[in-house]
This record gives C-alpha cells, structure tokens and sequence, in this order.
C-alpha cells in the first residue's frame, strides 16, 4: 500500500488556501525553503504538478484540485473529530457542489435544488454557474458532484458521466399585461409580427422555439437575444417583448416578474437534467434531488 506523508499533504492545503507560499509561511510559521521542498515531495510521490505560476500567485493544475478537494474533507474531517473529541458540537454540513448550465432559469434551478436544503442533516451548498463545456470540465477532476443542464452530455464530450433526466414541461409565452391585451388573441397565429425576446442560439430551447415557428409559419420580429435567462426576463418585464419559459415555473415568474401568460405551447418541451460521474447516484443531496424533481415538480 502507497502511505501519503500527511504533514506534506497540510502545506500543499494551506499553500492552496493562502495563494502563496509567503503566505502559508506565515500561517503555518515555517520558512519558505521549508515549505517548497515539503511541496515537491508531494508533487514526487503523487506524480504530477499541483501548481502552476499565475502572476505573483500560485494556480492548482487540473491534478491540484483534486488533490485539494481531498485534502479538504480530510482536514475538515479530521477537526470534526478533535471536536467530537473534546466535547464541541461538530455542526459538519454535508457539502454540495453544483455547477449550473448558464441557460438553465434560475427558478428552475432553484427549485431543482430545494430539496437538498430540506435534508435532515445540513448541507452547504455551493453554486457555480458557466457554460456546460466548463462545468463538465470540472465535473471530471471532481471539483463539481453534479451539473444541471438543459442538455444531456453529448457523445462527442470527452468527459465519463451520464446524463440523469430530471424530467420535462411544456412553455409557456409570457408577456405584460398591454401585450397580453394584445397577443392573447388568436395565439398563437397572435405571434406572427410579434415582438419577441429569444434565449442564445445555443440552446435546446431556441432550437425549440425555431423549429415550432417554423412549423406553424409564424415569424415574430426578434426584439433581442439573451445569453442570461434573467436578464431576457427584466427585459420582458419591461415590455420589450414576450417570452417563453418552462411552465413548471409559470406561477413564480408571473409572481416575480409581474408578468401574465399570453399562451402555452405543449408540444415544445423543456427538459432538465442531473449530470454526474456516478451512473447512480449516490450522494444524499442529489438523491433527494432526483427524487423530489421526478416525483413532484415534473408531474
């Protein structure tokens, strides 16, 4: 069995923590020299680089930062067990990492995730939000449990997970009250000429919508596009034009954004799914994740 020098494994932890070396030398009270070699040592029995310069910082490598999410549970395990020890109340929340694909709404995303803040044990939750190509990039080195998109992983993904379905819902075109006034007659023949706010051209739900227009010969006049879903919302709650969202957040958005539905279209389907490395899911959180979204929310 491989025994890993534990004191070297701290100053690689710290060392990350801090950014520098000047740093952790300062927390630890160690000189430099000290820390460097302590560092290269590990670096030599794991294999690899586990920095890189980045200015006058250090960077973890793709390597480094699964060496440090590990480093970290086994210092933070090994504090709540001096505190079990002595007598303190440990309180170690479960700890969730989600990256969320950018076009995913984040209502939904909200929703999604609910039910892993209504675990018995406490969680700590920590979001990330980017394109799918960057959250499966660091799904694979393990610095994510879990990305929710609005796609499924695609075969020419150079990255092993699997694609978990969350479940799906039609949309529902959303406007303000004078558009509404206006549109919601002969929807959705209403919707040729109409002004209309569009989600970027690279997701599921643009290709959606193109392909119902031009299905039902409608061509709306595309007021703007919208790398951000929230945003595309301020701006259809303005009146800039109307929009399409999943119907499974239809009550919040007209609550939130004070907004009425135009029409809904149930033959354009919104999908959402849970990507993991894990082929089942194992993680608390994540288990109670799929199971309240397939159970509840999709019905």
């Amino acid at each position: 069995m491989d025994w890993l020098n534990y004191h070297h494994l701290l100053y690689f932890w710290t060392v990350a923590k801090e950014g520098t070396i000047a740093a952790a030398c300062r927390k630890l009270h160690l000189t430099q020299p000290t820390i460097s070699a302590q560092l290269r040592a590990l670096e030599n029995a794991v294999g690899e680089k586990l920095f890189r310069r980045s200015g006058r910082n250090l960077a973890l490598t793709e390597t480094g930062h699964v060496v440090y999410r590990y480093a970290d549970d086994i210092f933070s395990l090994g504090q709540e067990l001096m505190d079990t020890l002595q007598g303190r109340p440990t309180g170690s929340p479960l700890r969730l990492s989600v990256g969320i694909a950018d076009m995913v709404p984040k209502l939904v995303a909200y929703r999604l995730l609910e039910p892993a803040l209504s675990l018995p044990e406490t969680v700590r939750l920590i979001c990330y939000e980017s394109t799918q190509t960057e959250l499966l990039a660091r799904l694979a080195i393990h610095e994510l449990d879990l990305v929710l998109s609005d796609r499924p992983i695609g075969p020419d993904v150079q990255v092993r997970a699997f694609s978990h379905l969350l479940g799906e819902s039609g949309v529902s075109i959303f406007g303000t009250q004078e558009l509404t006034r206006v549109y919601r007659r002969r929807f959705p023949r209403s919707l040729d000429g109409a002004p209309f706010l569009l989600p970027a051209s690279t997701t599921v739900l643009r290709r959606s919508l193109e392909h119902w227009f031009d299905s039902e010969s409608i061509h709306p006049v595309v007021i703007g596009e919208f790398d951000d879903s929230a945003l595309l919302k301020v701006f259809g709650q303005a009146g800039a034009g109307m929009f399409a969202i999943p119907d499974v957040i239809e009550e919040e958005v007209r609550r939130q954004y004070g907004v009425r539905v135009v029409g809904r279209i149930e033959t354009v389907r919104e999908r959402f799914y849970a990507i993991s490395v894990e082929r089942k899911v194992k993680h608390p959180a994540v288990v109670a994740i799929a199971e309240t979204a397939r159970d509840m929310l999709f019905i």
